[in-house]
């Protein structure tokens, strides 16, 4: 007879019951403390001892900034495959199994809601979806984002959170970058704020294009930020590069961001900045 015996969701030692605690709890990469999983959820995926900032999904993100009862749109688009591309797995496998993940067609929702007295066009990135990777989906729905902005005149905020654009969809991914400028363009012709959220990571064509091209680039708390990545450089340059190069501190000390803004205050900066600009 053995001495444990599992079962679905508890595990029987000698006759007695324990609850299983696997899952229950995290460990934090900033100050190496085992952190409760319900405690850091409640603190919106920030760690209560250290403040490092967890990544949010997608819906997290639009529950913590929009009053209940927002839209969500252009949800229907997919990626197809233009390339038939393939490497360790075909592109298509990859597409399916993050669709199965994230429960989402693409790496990015557009929703339409209230951020506090304001009515706004909220677009924000899903990481878990491959990366985050900006193919010719993520480019139409931002695209998408914009042309509502510009009809209701209603200020835009993209969160963005990409390891840049998507490799597998080729020369038609890199065009999202141009298409997404041009559409910026238009709403600061047209007088209509843009605001752009940075979070972890923000890197690749994703940075090179729409996340820096805001009114107001706002970012969290130790997010790396950046073109290419700090082994890259530091291998093309042959020199170590400084503390905490491509977070978001470094880059507003140095001048490539209007602010640093932890999570729990996000909500409430945004709403001010609009205050202001949309006087």
């Amino acid at each position: 007879m053995s001495w444990f015996k599992r079962s679905e969701n508890e595990i029987m030692a000698n006759g007695e019951k324990s609850v299983r605690t696997e899952g229950l709890w995290i460990k934090c990469e900033g100050c190496r403390q085992v952190v409760w999983k319900a405690e850091l959820e409640a603190n919106l995926n920030v760690c209560p001892k250290c403040g490092r900032h967890f990544r949010l999904s997608a819906r997290e993100r639009i529950d913590s900034l929009l009053e209940s009862g927002y839209d969500l749109v252009d949800l229907e688009l997919r990626s197809t495959d233009p390339l038939e591309f393939s490497d360790l797995k075909s592109y298509k496998a990859r597409l399916q199994k993050a669709r199965q993940d994230t429960g989402l067609n693409d790496a990015i929702i557009n929703a339409l809601g209230e951020l506090g007295p304001h009515s706004v066009v909220l677009s924000v990135m899903e990481y878990a979806f491959i990366g985050g990777s900006m193919g010719c989906v993520v480019g139409e729905t931002i695209a998408r984002a914009v042309d509502r902005s510009l009809t209701t005149r209603h200020p835009l905020i993209i969160v963005a959170a990409s390891g840049g654009a998507r490799m597998m969809e080729g020369v038609t991914s890199l065009m999202q970058l141009a298409k997404i400028a041009t559409g910026l363009a238009q709403l600061d012709d047209a007088k209509v704020p843009y605001i752009s959220v940075l979070t972890d990571p923000t890197t690749g064509g994703v940075t090179a294009s729409f996340a820096m091209l805001g009114d107001l680039n706002v970012a969290e708390p130790g997010a790396l930020i950046g073109f290419a990545g700090p082994r890259v450089i530091e291998q093309t340059l042959r020199q170590k590069l400084p503390e905490g190069f491509q977070r978001s501190e470094f880059l507003l000390e140095h001048g490539m961001l209007d602010a640093v803004v932890p999570r729990k205050e996000l909500r409430e900066y945004l709403i001010r900045a609009l205050d202001f600009m949309q006087r």
